[in-house]
Formats: C-alpha cells, structure tokens, sequence
C-alpha cells in the first residue's frame, strides 16, 4: 500500500522549499576615498551582482559616500580581501542577514492574524483593512481601486477627508519599493490616526475639513507580496522582463521623467531595471491615470520610502534647481524641525540628486513635471544600522514622528495656496 501526502501538505512544503535564506549573507559599509576605490566598488558590483541598499546602483557610487551592499557567504572573504588589500575603509553592518530578518519581529503579537498598527501587516491584512476603515468611518474615509496589478492584484486608494464639496488634495504613496516595510506601515498609521484625531485633534480637525488626502498604502503590492512569502529582500515588481532569468521593474525609474538618461537602469537584471518604455507597468499607469484625473485638486505629492532619514523633492534626473526651489527648502525644513521634536530624529533635507543621488524616472520628479509643485519623498529611519530591516519595536515612534512632518507639510499646503 502506497502512503500518499495530502496535495495540501505537499505545496506547503514546496512553498516553505522554496524561500530565500539570508544565512551569513552581510551587509557592508564602505566608504570609498577616491575615484580609484570607487572604480574597484563597481568593479566588485559587476563580479558579484551586489545588491546595493545605498545608493541603490553601483553608477552612483562617488567618493567619500557611505556606500552599503548586501553580500553573499560564498563572496564575502574575496570582497573582504579586495577591500583590504586597497586600504578600503569598511565596516560589517549585518553579520548574519537572515538573523536580522527574523529578529525584525520583535514585538508580540497579542492577537495572532489581526491587523496591527504596531506589526508589519503582509497584503491580505492591509487589504482587509481598506475595507474596515471605510466601513468605520464612513463620513470621512472612502474606498477606490485605480487599478490592477500585473498580477491582477487590486490597488486600493482610501480618500481620508470630510465627502461634502470641491477640496484640495495631497496624493500620498507607500511601498513604491517591495521591501521598505516601514513605509506601507506609515500609511496605514496616518490614515488611522487622522480617523481616530478628527474632532479631538485641533490641526487634524482643520486639515481633513479642508482638505482631502488620498493615500495608496501599497503601491507595489505584487512586489510586497512576494517579499513576504519568498524573498524579503525583493525590490521591485514582479513583471517579466526580456531576460527570463531577471523578474520585475522598478517602479520608481518606470515614470515619464527624464527616463532614459540615468546609467544603469537597462539592465533588467539591475536592481533599478525602468522598463521597457516610461509608464510600461500597470502599477505606474494606473497612478498616473488617477493623478491625471485629479490633476486640478491636488497641490501636493508625497512619498514614501526608506531608509536615510532624508526628506527629499526634485529634481533627481538635474542638479539645476526648480523654479520653486527656495519655497521646497523651507517647507523640508518646517518639516524636519517639526519631526524632530519627538524624539530628537535627524533628517537631512534637499533636492534629490544632490542629497542623495541622481535618479531618472521617479514619481516625484514626474509629480512636480505635471504641475504638483510642492512634491516630496520622505526616506524614513534609519540610517543604515537596520537599513529595510527596522525593528517592528521602531514602527510607532517613525511613524509617530513622520506624521508630525507630513501635518507640517498639510498645514503649509493649507496656508499658502498656489
């Protein structure tokens, strides 16, 4: 007689197979003193395929930059001996990749399956949740899909604001990039604060009964979704490519904003891969349809992603200042100064190609082309320590304070009407 495993069983153990580990793998720091040590960092990229946390490609790498790459077992001794032998100032960030993944759970789950503000939530939770808050709060949260996925996966937008007459708008995005846990998760915490504040909180009050926010808490959920159940380090979408071996698109190169002049994003086996044309993917379509259609309403385009503690706005693709230039400075300033507050929080603030790196097809840079003049990209804690792995002890504080710089940024809005 034959024993026979229950199909069931058979594809959770296949499923469970079939998730990357992080065993030993490490991230580094390194900090390259000129333009001869940059030279062996990209050499070392195009030897290895590191996957780069910061900056994200091996094209921005200049001199006296913290540069941080993940590295494999198998490569570390080598990369280890070439940074040695070059005199390369390094440092081990994560010895152990997979024990930092799992020590990111930190904190207890008092109601295993339930949604969480002070969890990470993976897509079927967060989902459920859009549904929950409107049918809590009717008055003041509605729900809208702008679209389908390459997946077909649903993306949800909840418009937080009182329904009644003709208002002006801030578009907000989360987790453009798959695995910036922490950026879904402020989302989901704004939205409920502003629900739970409305009528207690003074400024809450004024801001959602003149204005609306519409915040899409998963912008790439077919990418979220995979970095949940196979690979938690995944980056970018999950569409094919014209490399069969090479799967997905970033969705923040993939907008029509000075797309084709950044290095290093042909490749699509690159981290930072744009696609085949601007507005290729149906995530990025289905946001700039929904823009578009709103374009007269809104007056401000926020981002979120992580990590740097940095608050950004254009332009990435030019290092010549935007009309507006000096405005976006003290807006980021009110902002940071606003946000530290809290709990002492240091962001660095500034155009994006100069305080960060240069990048070609972002959604802030195409936001601010379509006339959003006062457009923005929070990169939240930290500063590298954790890097895409932050504590779930460290999400009520981050999202604590970014919601103080995003009030501040609102109040701005509200005050200064273009």
């Amino acid at each position: 007689m034959k024993f026979m495993l229950p199909l069931t069983l058979i594809a959770s153990t296949l499923a469970i197979a079939t998730i990357r580990h992080y065993d030993r793998e490490k991230v580094l720091r390194v900090r390259p003193q000129d333009e001869k040590q940059v030279s062996i960092i990209k050499h070392l990229a195009d030897t290895y395929l590191l996957d780069f946390w910061h900056p994200s490609s091996a094209h921005d790498v200049i001199p006296k930059m913290d540069v941080d790459f993940h590295v494999g077992e198998d490569q570390f001794q080598h990369i280890q001996d070439t940074l040695e032998k070059n005199d390369m100032q390094y440092e081990v960030l994560i010895y152990d990749l997979q024990e930092e993944i799992e020590k990111q759970f930190d904190v207890k789950d008092d109601f295993p399956g339930r949604h969480s503000y002070s969890k990470y939530n993976d897509w079927s939770k967060i989902a459920a949740w859009t549904q929950l808050m409107t049918e809590k709060r009717p008055e003041l949260i509605s729900h809208i899909e702008i679209g389908k996925t390459g997946e077909n996966n649903p993306m949800y937008v909840l418009k937080v604001g009182k329904k009644s007459g003709q208002r002006r708008v801030i578009f907000m995005d989360c987790g453009i990039h798959a695995r910036e846990w922490i950026s879904p998760a402020f989302c989901q915490w704004f939205v409920y604060q502003a629900a739970k504040t409305y009528g207690k909180n003074k400024i809450m009050t004024k801001l959602l009964d003149r204005m609306n926010f519409y915040v899409l808490p998963v912008f790439n959920v077919d990418g979220y979704i995979w970095s949940w159940t196979k690979d938690r380090m995944w980056r970018k979408n999950r569409a094919k490519t014209s490399n069969p071996n090479c799967i997905g698109i970033d969705l923040n190169r993939n907008f029509n904003a000075s797309w084709d002049s950044q290095l290093g994003t042909n490749n699509p086996c690159c981290e930072i891969y744009k696609g085949k044309a601007p507005e290729s993917e149906k995530e990025t379509k289905a946001v700039v349809n929904f823009i578009r259609s709103h374009i007269d309403s809104i007056e401000a385009y926020v981002s979120i992603h992580a990590f740097s503690q940095m608050l950004l706005f254009p332009y990435g693709y030019t290092e010549v200042p935007v009309p507006n230039n000096e405005e976006l400075y003290k807006i980021s300033r009110i902002a940071t100064e606003s946000l530290a507050t809290l709990y002492e929080t240091q962001y660095v603030y500034g155009p994006i190609a100069t305080t960060i790196y240069p990048t070609s097809g972002s959604s802030v840079d195409w936001a601010y082309d379509m006339g959003i003049k006062r457009s923005f990209a929070f990169e939240l804690r930290d500063k590298g320590r954790y890097g895409f792995l932050l504590p779930e002890s460290q999400i009520k504080a981050t999202c604590k304070e970014t919601m103080l710089a995003v009030k501040s940024i609102a109040k701005y809005i509200l005050k200064h009407p273009l």
